[in-house]
């Protein structure tokens, strides 16, 4: 049976990978070289932390499926606390290019940073969803975070704090940037995405899968295309302009039309066949996205062809 050690601190965190007590108590930079694995191979670690990690791709062992990297320099995946990861034993890696950076919550709390974090959605994408850097990138990002391992090493002054979260929230944005540079050059990669999105709706709307189990979420969306919600909106939103719930919801008004126009089921059927567990918020949906209730949809010849 898989065990869950949880670990809440630095310290914590310290301790279960085998690495010398820390500098700072909410922050920390270490690399694969240092870490000695104190934890079993079937244990699941629970963080109430943040990481953002550079693996080495010359050394990684993590798998991302049949999708061929962009770059093959780096591979940059990210954790926000609440997550959970199964981590394998492994020998350090001396001449790894890869590192860590660890931060408790506290360490943002009453920066700028606390309030940025959220749209940074790249913390809630799967392992397979990593960030994958050239050279110059991977140069640079980790330029960024040798200077959040300096000042952890520095003895703290009133100035620590507050240049450490600016340099995560530089690296950051700079993460930021090359997903988009990312999500570019796999254009052909998120068309396709795409269109198994558009039969995956098209599949569940000819089961009875929504009078069964309604609307179906972005979370459900994604489990069943191998992806994280996040990362499908965002791929969404990237290509299209709209997000994953502004798809399903337009695919739903187009449906909707469609069964208004040409049938004579009554509103109500419509709105549970379409998986709607009120009536009145399919209405309100369908006025607020076509301008129109549904009945007057159907009323006016003009709207209906």
């Amino acid at each position: 049976m898989t065990k869950t050690l949880h670990l809440s601190s630095i310290s914590d965190l310290h301790s279960a990978l085998g690495l010398d007590a820390p500098t700072h108590p909410l922050v920390s930079f270490f690399k694969p070289s240092q870490v000695k694995l104190r934890v079993k191979e079937d244990v699941k670690i629970c963080f109430d932390l943040f990481l953002i990690s550079l693996k080495d791709s010359a050394h990684c062992k993590v798998g991302y499926g049949h999708t061929a990297y962009d770059f093959d320099k780096g591979t940059m995946t990210f954790i926000a606390p609440g997550q959970e990861l199964m981590i394998e034993a492994t020998e350090p890696i001396e001449d790894s290019l890869g590192w860590t950076i660890a931060f408790h919550p506290q360490l943002i709390a009453r920066s700028e940073l606390s309030n940025k974090i959220p749209d940074y959605s790249f913390f809630e994408y799967q392992t397979n969803e990593g960030l994958h850097l050239s050279e110059r990138e991977r140069v640079m990002i980790t330029d960024i975070a040798s200077s959040v391992a300096d000042e952890t090493e520095r003895n703290m002054d009133k100035h620590t704090q507050s240049l450490i979260c600016s340099s995560i929230d530089l690296l950051l944005k700079y993460c930021a940037r090359f997903y988009d540079r990312q999500f570019i050059v796999r254009s052909d990669l998120n068309h396709d995405y795409m269109r198994r999105f558009s039969q995956f709706l098209d599949s569940y709307y000819q089961s009875d899968k929504p009078l069964e189990e309604g609307i179906p979420t972005v979370q459900y969306c994604g489990k069943e295309m191998g992806l994280s919600p996040y990362y499908l909106s965002d791929l969404l939103k990237k290509e299209t302009g709209k997000n994953a719930l502004e798809h399903i919801h337009l695919f739903l008004i187009e449906r909707a039309k469609s069964q208004i126009s040409q049938t004579n089921d009554s509103i109500t059927q419509i709105a549970y066949g379409l998986g709607f567990e009120y009536p009145q918020h399919f209405s309100k949906l369908f006025k607020a996205k076509t301008g129109v209730s549904p009945r007057q949809f159907r009323n006016d010849p003009t709207l209906t062809h």
